[in-house]
């Protein structure tokens, strides 16, 4: 573990992330080892690479390097912080970086996220590039909302035949991640079960409508990056 001794090694570990640079990186895992599987308040240095808003300079060869170095793609925190990195690389919908730490061993399926699973995290928060990628991986589809939004039909209708069946309330949430992930079939497909074309659910503020057209996470981030390097607008 990074003690506060070692502030001058984890500042130095946070700007070589940070900054993607991947000599110095390389240089500090020789002098400090336990720079892989150390902690800085808490987060480990591959949570470190997957903060939000994520897309770090050469962040997938840098979670390479430090899981080779013996980082712990799964870990989490007893304490401060339930959630793995790819927890985080999840709702940033930083998919290269996702891949990566697939490619190295994360756990698809850790529960305990801000709304759950990672692939829950990803639905929930519009991050449908990674959404995508850890449902190709086989990351468990544990919610008729979640199959909704990914326009799992197959998976909706296993649920939707489930005993007990889903609740109205089940249903409406679906269909509004069917209109959140912009799966025009799912959403006819929900509103013909009896779903509330203007139900809003607990967590959000918009009607299907408005979530249809908000952009996703990841072309928000691009947005947002633009627009504070000077980019021109209209």
């Amino acid at each position: 573990m990074i003690t506060p001794d070692d502030m001058a090694t984890a500042a130095a570990v946070l700007s070589a992330i940070r900054g993607g640079d991947l000599e110095h990186l390389r240089r500090l895992l020789r002098e400090r080892p336990e720079v892989a599987t150390g902690r800085f308040q808490g987060r480990t240095a591959l949570h470190v690479v997957t903060d939000w808003p994520g897309y770090f300079p050469n962040g997938p060869q840098i979670v390479h390097l430090l899981i080779r170095a013996g980082a712990n793609p799964s870990f989490r925190h007893p304490t401060r912080c339930d959630e793995t990195p790819l927890h985080w690389a999840a709702s940033s919908d930083d998919a290269d970086v996702a891949t990566a730490l697939i490619d190295g061993g994360a756990d698809l399926d850790v529960p305990g996220g801000s709304i759950g699973t990672p692939l829950a995290n990803a639905v929930g928060y519009g991050c449908w590039h990674v959404a995508r990628l850890l449902e190709d991986r086989g990351a468990h589809i544990g919610n008729l909302w979640e199959a909704a939004g990914l326009g799992n039909r197959a998976k909706v209708d296993e649920l939707l035949a489930c005993d007990p069946p889903p609740t109205s309330s089940d249903i409406d949430a679906a269909f509004w991640q069917a209109c959140h992930g912009g799966h025009r079939r799912m959403a006819e497909h929900l509103l013909a079960q009896g779903a509330d074309i203007n139900a809003i659910p607990d967590y959000s503020q918009q009607t299907a409508l408005r979530i249809a057209g908000a952009p996703d996470t990841q072309r928000q981030i691009l947005t947002d990056w633009l627009k504070e390097r000077g980019a021109a607008q209209d």
